[in-house]
């Protein structure tokens, strides 16, 4: 009977083993998950200076974290709570098996467990949900072999970087900055018995949320260092008394959103798991001169609120509300020298709108555009004191086989008759302008403005008033030309791109040389009497030459303001997002001009040492005419003014037959 029943026995075990070791091979290659570790991690987002701007991610916030980057203390602390053999065990603690059964029979029902942090590893990583004994089963088999594969470190660096913190944070590093707002190398022994502690139950123990509680449990796992003889007794006593400061933050806010999702969107194609793959991207913005520019922008804002309100007191329809619903506006503001963008802002409020108006959005140039016709004329041997026909004239056009008359004005309805150059754009006159570029011709001015890099240009004269449509990316490389003296430069926002391996890609500079810094000094001068006595009186700032161009569409539809220092750049937009009329009293001066001088005034005051004054190149010279200093270069040369005017009669009247 004796040798049937050991029969039985031996055949039970061999059952057991054989189904046991099946099994092992059925599952032993599931520890590859394990091996290849590789979890999402937070991107993060920085501005020139090494400041945090963003954190992004796709389910899991976590920063990892090296092993050898973790400090002792928090092994201590998780080895003293956890898994106190962890060091000596391989893979399954037997000793604690054994405890745990006693005590779960005695219990009538399972009340401890036994795994180690191999285990627990295991069972994040590779297990699903399923039955106790199985899954219990395959752990320690699991465990077993993982335990030959990797070392010691390498499991605890990938518990400690996967682990549920509780409060959105996965992994250590996440933990401590998240409840913190510390380095890990910053913590306090009781802030890192806090987050040792928080993985057994990170809902319960969330110190935001039942901080005695966590407190408590932090309490256990230093006294247990205590009784492990790992900490002293002065130590001991210490970080029983200490509470420390908890913060309640999400790590996800973003200082520059419309900054970061611009840089996103350039980066989201080439790179498709940019938002999770653990890159450190360093932005070229200034997060100062971000904050600036988010400010200057809404303090225009409210300005053309404000005076949106007075008009509704004297308005026989005051329930108007479309002006207020879909006013909004957008800036750029660049290093005009190298193109890094400083300050990117795509609307007046990112919570109320994440349309990025900076690049999303193209709209008309109105007489922004107008700096671009008069450097070509410029360039055609034209002179700031040239005499411009400041007259009406009538353009014939046909639209769909049936003809039309066409008659600009200018702004406010007068013209002049004769005017300079120069005072013909420091005053925005259509008319003028429109002779001006009749005169030059318009295929010289439209093959001018593809250089620029302006697309969907018409070959007729509505380019002069501004007919196409441009972003604010756009219209930043293109004005980049005037502000750098002639040469342009792509503006860029990415400086730097670090993956989760180190390897490093750098962004530099991008340039095309335009006009020469002789003729474009020319233009910059004329640039600087818009500001200082022209249609952008409104951008001036004390103690600095700035030059610059307003623009007003039709109907008020768009406003801009481009302008620069001698080292910067700035191009404001304002509009209804709908692209209906603003105000009559929203020009371009009038609203989009104090958002630049609001900026400039800012960025003074913070970065004292930049370049206040435009230098003359050593190739232009002046003379007096008229009793005004007027510059010259050998391509415009001073004109012989009574002859030109002589040339061509004043005729109000005057039809272009084709348009």
């Amino acid at each position: 009977m004796m040798k049937y029943i050991f029969g039985l026995l031996v055949i039970a075990g061999l059952t057991v083993l054989g189904w046991l070791y099946n099994l092992y091979e059925e599952i032993k290659h599931d520890v590859d998950l394990v091996v290849n570790y590789s979890p999402k991690q937070s991107t993060q987002f920085f501005d020139k200076d090494g400041n945090l701007l963003a954190n992004t991610f796709k389910d899991e916030n976590r920063e990892y974290v090296k092993y050898d980057d973790i400090p002792a203390r928090i092994i201590e602390g998780l080895v003293a709570i956890e898994d106190t053999q962890f060091f000596e065990h391989y893979g399954i603690n037997p000793d604690a098996i054994s405890r745990a059964m006693i005590k779960n029979i005695k219990a009538g029902g399972y009340v401890e467990g036994a795994s180690t942090l191999t285990q627990q590893l295991i069972k994040l990583l590779v297990l699903s949900r399923e039955k106790k004994l199985m899954r219990k089963v395959k752990e320690a088999l699991l465990a077993i072999r993982l335990e030959t594969v990797l070392t010691k470190e390498e499991i605890l660096e990938r518990y400690l970087n996967h682990v549920y913190f509780g409060h959105g944070y996965y992994g250590i590093k996440t933990a401590a900055k998240g409840y913190f707002n510390k380095d890990l190398y910053e913590l306090s022994l009781k802030e890192m018995a806090i987050l040792v502690g928080l993985p057994r139950a990170p809902s319960f123990y969330d110190p935001t949320k039942n901080l005695k509680i966590s407190l408590a449990r932090a309490n256990q796992v230093i006294t247990r260092l205590n009784t492990l003889g790992w900490i002293n007794k002065e130590q001991y006593e210490e970080s029983m008394k200490e509470t420390p400061v908890i913060y309640n933050q999400t790590l996800t806010k973003n200082k520059a959103p419309y900054a970061v999702d611009y840089a996103i969107s350039l980066l989201i194609n080439d790179i498709p798991d940019i938002l999770y793959g653990g890159y450190k991207i360093y932005l070229t913005i200034d997060l100062s001169a971000q904050e600036i520019a988010r400010d200057a922008l809404k303090a225009s804002y409210d300005e053309a609120i404000k005076r949106d309100l007075d008009f509704r007191k004297n308005s026989k329809n005051p329930n108007d509300d479309t002006y207020v619903k879909e006013l909004n506006g957008a800036m750029i503001s660049l290093e005009s020298g190298t193109g890094r963008i400083l300050a990117f802002v795509g609307g007046v409020d990112y919570n109320q709108s994440v349309f990025n108006r900076a690049y999303q959005s193209k709209r008309q140039a109105g007489s922004a555009i107008k700096p671009f016709l008069y450097q070509t004329a410029l360039n055609e041997g034209y002179n700031p004191a040239s005499q411009l026909f400041d007259i009406s004239r009538t353009y014939n056009y046909t639209v769909g086989g049936v003809q039309k008359k066409w008659q600009p004005k200018n702004y406010g309805g007068n013209f002049e008759g004769v005017v300079s150059l120069r005072d013909s754009l420091v005053a925005s006159r259509n008319l003028s302008t429109l002779n001006l570029v009749t005169d030059v011709g318009v295929p010289v001015v439209t093959e001018a403005l593809k250089k620029y890099g302006f697309n969907d240009i018409v070959d007729n004269l509505s380019i002069t008033l501004g007919s196409m449509s441009v972003s604010l990316v756009e219209f930043s490389e293109a004005y980049s030309a005037f502000a750098n003296n002639g040469t342009q430069v792509k503006p860029y926002i990415i400086e730097q791109i670090v993956n989760k391996d180190g390897k490093t890609v750098t962004f530099e500079p991008q340039t095309k040389e335009i006009n020469t810094p002789a003729q474009n000094y020319l233009m910059t001068s004329i640039l600087t009497d818009v500001v200082n006595k022209g249609t952008g009186k409104s951008a001036q700032v004390a103690g600095i030459e700035l030059a610059g161009k307003t623009g007003t569409t039709n109907n008020n539809v768009d406003a801009w303001f481009c302008g620069y220092s001698p080292s910067i750049q700035t191009i404001v937009w304002f509009g209804n997002d709908n692209n209906t009329p603003m105000r009559k009293t929203e020009t371009g001066g009038k609203i989009a001009g104090p958002a630049f001088s609001y900026f400039f005034k800012k960025y003074l005051e913070i970065h004292p040492e930049i370049p206040r004054n435009f230098v003359k190149p050593d190739n232009v010279y002046s003379t007096t005419i008229n009793g005004k200093e007027e510059f010259y270069t050998d391509i415009s040369p001073v004109p012989e003014i009574d002859s030109l005017i002589q040339q061509q009669p004043l005729n109000p009247n005057e039809e272009v037959l084709e348009f």
